[in-house]
């Protein structure tokens, strides 16, 4: 509910603070008085697009705040919480305008952007009128509202439940498709690439080993003659054997010296040790240089065979068998493919079975709606003085989607047999007025919390049709809050809350001002609208009997 407006520099208003009640609010005043720059000023704090200059002449900017009060479940709280803004009981919206057009915004103290003031406007505040494109004469929003009449909302949420499996699925199975399309399209160097890799079989840290094994194997003729040449020198026919003849000789005369050889007979069974483990070592290395030249041969064809078939491939050549179990796994998938792509194709199968039951239930509820709602709108035209107008909910195919696969556009005929239209552009405009405060009347009742404010829909009617409208304004403010721009006496009596937009010279400047009236003051105000200027009692006792009424 807007709680207060309060309005500084905007046009002809310098300063004005409005606070609003529960109920039906009613503003009138003397045309051109400034009625609808109240309005233009609370469209401006909603983000809606409106006149280009704004500021108050003189002025360096023009400021706008109003506050709405947020019942616990109010949508209002939810567009909060997805902009992050801090949620309270009193939402409180700021918005500056400078002489040079730039516009600031805030939401709780908090910086926004005019989208996100604009979203909060869908669920804070209704406008209608005759130039109304936001509300009942946009088509596109028509669906919508049938639904929340005919209570379709749990129906309509069940088919977008089952419209966005089916797209899933069926994103699944073109996407399987796709895969399949493409290894098929490779199926040939698939099967090729595996037998190629399975004969060989290639294992991790394999090219390395033969690598180093060739290498040794191509430098082992080339070494071998001289280790054998050294382990010739250290064996019987060399150092060893002459160590040995060395070590008897000085044995046998160490006797006769009386211990001065003994150091040195000592060191040589020593040396003679060393000797025989590095001719035991050489040895080995000779066996190991022992190789097959066939050896040598086979070792390089399966070298070069790994190596080429990773630059074949452009994998490193440790990366082959890890390479080759990943073709083994394409290889599989395209094998059961048709049996992965037969179960996809029945699960999006039973999802547009799903979806089209669930579309088709809500495509039914829906025409039982529209034939209650074309009954209860017929039923409040006639107090309007339209009883000769037909209105129909027209319901037509469309394409399918989240919402069902209904076009719902409401569409009136003003005279029986007359061709239908949609409503702005058959009816008139104070047909148009009607028709929308009936249609309005019809379905309100799942839309609480939303301030509507109806801009002179009243124009063009008086008499006990002005006071049926009045009657149906005040049964939609009936536990809510509706504001409205009128001229019409018979629809200021029935406002629970009256103000009067007045004009005052002051220094020279033409300024906009709003007077609460109360007692005989809005007695006096209901009476000019009657007569005129000039109050006669006899319009005071009109004015009073329209109070009472």
């Amino acid at each position: 509910m807007l709680r207060a407006l309060e309005i500084r520099d905007m046009l002809i208003i310098d300063r004005l603070e409005l606070v609003f009640q529960p109920g039906l609010n009613v503003l009138t005043g003397e045309t051109g008085a400034g009625k609808s720059i109240l309005l233009d000023s609370l469209g401006f704090v909603l983000g809606w697009r409106g006149r280009a200059e704004l500021v108050r002449k003189g002025a360096d900017q023009g400021e706008v705040i109003a506050e709405f009060d947020l019942s616990p479940e109010h949508p209002a709280r939810a567009v909060l919480r997805e902009a992050g803004l801090p949620e309270d009981d009193a939402l409180i919206l700021r918005r500056v305008n400078s002489v040079d057009g730039r516009k600031t915004a805030w939401v709780n103290d908090r910086r926004v952007s005019g989208e996100v003031l604009r979203q909060l406007s869908d669920v804070l505040v209704e406008l209608h009128g005759q130039q109304d494109d936001r509300g009942l004469l946009d088509p596109k929003g028509h669906r919508d509202l049938l639904d929340d009449y005919g209570n379709l909302i749990t129906m309509r949420d069940a088919v977008r439940t089952a419209w966005r499996d089916m797209a899933a699925r069926r994103k699944a199975r073109d996407a399987a498709e796709a895969a399949q399309a493409a290894l098929r399209a490779e199926e040939e160097f698939l099967r090729h690439a595996v037998a190629e890799l399975d004969a060989l079989d290639p294992q991790p840290g394999e090219e390395a080993e033969l690598d180093a094994r060739r290498r040794m194997m191509q430098g082992a003729e080339r070494i071998r003659g001289d280790i054998a040449k050294a382990a010739e020198a250290l064996g019987l026919n060399g150092a060893e054997g002459a160590a040995g003849d060395a070590l008897r000789w000085l044995e046998a005369a160490a006797d006769k010296i009386e211990g001065q050889l003994d150091e040195a007979v000592a060191a040589i069974g020593r040396a003679l040790v060393e000797l025989d483990e590095a001719g035991r070592g050489v040895l080995r290395c000779l066996e190991a240089l022992n190789f097959d030249p066939l050896e040598l041969e086979e070792t390089e064809e399966r070298l070069f065979a790994i190596r080429a078939l990773a630059r074949k491939h452009g994998v490193l050549p440790d990366d082959l068998a890890g390479f080759a179990e990943n073709l083994h796994e394409q290889l599989a998938a395209l094998d059961r493919g048709d049996a992965d792509m037969r179960g996809l194709v029945a699960a999006l199968d039973a999802a547009e079975r799903a979806y089209a039951s669930a579309a088709e239930a809500l495509s039914a509820a829906r025409v039982a709606a529209a034939a209650n709602l074309d009954r209860a709108v017929m039923a409040e035209l006639a107090p309007l003085k339209m009883e000769r107008a037909v209105f129909t909910t027209d319901i037509k195919p469309a394409e399918p989607g989240a919402t069902g696969h209904d076009e719902v556009v409401f569409r009136v005929a003003t005279n029986p047999g007359a061709p239908s239209g949609p409503l702005g552009k058959i009816a008139s405009g104070g047909e148009l007025s009607r028709f929308l405060l009936a249609l309005k009347v019809c379905l309100t009742g799942t839309e609480r919390g939303v301030t509507m404010i109806f801009d002179e829909i009243d124009r063009g009617v008086g008499g006990a049709t002005a006071d049926a409208v009045g009657r149906r304004l005040a049964q939609l403010a009936s536990g809510g809050q509706v504001l409205v721009v009128t001229h019409s006496p018979q629809v200021a009596a029935r406002g629970a809350h009256h103000w009067r937009v007045e004009k005052r010279i002051d220094g020279g400047d033409t300024l906009s001002t709003v007077r609460a009236m109360q007692g005989t003051d809005r007695v006096d105000e209901i009476a000019r609208m009657l007569s005129g200027e000039r109050i006669t009692p006899e319009a005071r006792a009109a004015a009073e009997a329209l109070m009472e009424g």
